[in-house]
């Protein structure tokens, strides 16, 4: 009997999100720091959760691990007769989209959940530009296909770096600036943060679109902590998906359950 529901994990550098799901939708929330992520913070964040099944995905090994001996133990407690299935994302999961990279072990398990759930919302060719502690660029070819990316720094990166290298620079947290020409330090930095990092993701959406050259336009997608304010005024991101990396692991899940 097929899986009905799932316990979707997306466990990142800076949070790790989980998500309770059916096969159609996504039905409840959680979210834990990754730095403070242990069995015992997991085992509040999901409590009274029931699912058939896990889909993990994972880029912080140490994490990764403590996450999978948690399910293992975890799950067999819900149901004394049949413990869940659990799955790692990798190249080898079904997708629902092909992967043409050279070293497909390679790819982040978050990038291909992405590719997952922009295809089966938005089709392809598609890009989907990931707000994260890194700004991630996945891109779907025309035949379905993950065909590769780009990775740079991520907004808070940046903005942490001026204040933990220099001795005057503040700490802030970036958000729409009044002015391009700052009447204060923190104006300033927010003017070079912002403006700055949306050059950066324009800058990088045109090369990649001149290089994948398709007939159709590809839709570009942005997802992530940051995603609502660089695309508020970035014409070239069509859509703000908060959640797309957890629908992706939906998808995933509901192709291989």
């Amino acid at each position: 009997m097929a899986a009905q529901f799932f316990l979707l994990i997306d466990n990142s550098n800076s949070f790790t999100k989980l998500a309770l799901a059916s096969r159609e939708k996504l039905l409840r929330f959680a979210k834990i720091a990754t730095p403070r992520l242990t069995a015992k913070a997991l085992a509040t964040a999901i409590r009274g959760w029931r699912f058939d099944a896990a889909v993990l995905s994972s880029v912080v090994p140490e994490k990764g691990k403590l996450l999978g001996e948690f399910l293992k133990k975890y799950a067999p407690a819900q149901n004394a007769s049949r413990a869940p299935k659990i799955l790692r994302v990798s190249a080898r999961a079904k997708l629902g989209v092909g992967v043409d990279f050279p070293n497909p072990k390679t790819i982040g398990a978050d990038r291909l959940a992405n590719a997952a759930g922009v295809v089966a919302f938005y089709g392809a060719p598609s890009i989907v530009v990931d707000f994260g502690t890194a700004v991630t660029f996945d891109i779907i070819s025309s035949e379905k296909k993950y065909i590769g990316g780009v990775i740079a720094p991520g907004l808070e990166v940046m903005t942490d770096y001026f204040y933990q290298r220099t001795a005057l620079l503040p700490k802030i947290t970036p958000a729409e600036p009044k002015s391009a020409i700052g009447k204060s330090t923190r104006e300033a930095m927010l003017a070079g943060a912002v403006f700055g990092y949306r050059g950066l993701v324009k800058q990088i959406l045109t090369e990649i679109q001149h290089e994948l050259n398709t007939v159709k336009k590809p839709k570009i997608i942005a997802t992530g902590g940051y995603a609502e304010l660089i695309a508020a005024k970035l014409p070239a991101i069509d859509r703000v998906h908060a959640n797309l990396t957890l629908e992706g692991l939906r998808v995933i899940a509901t192709l291989n359950f």
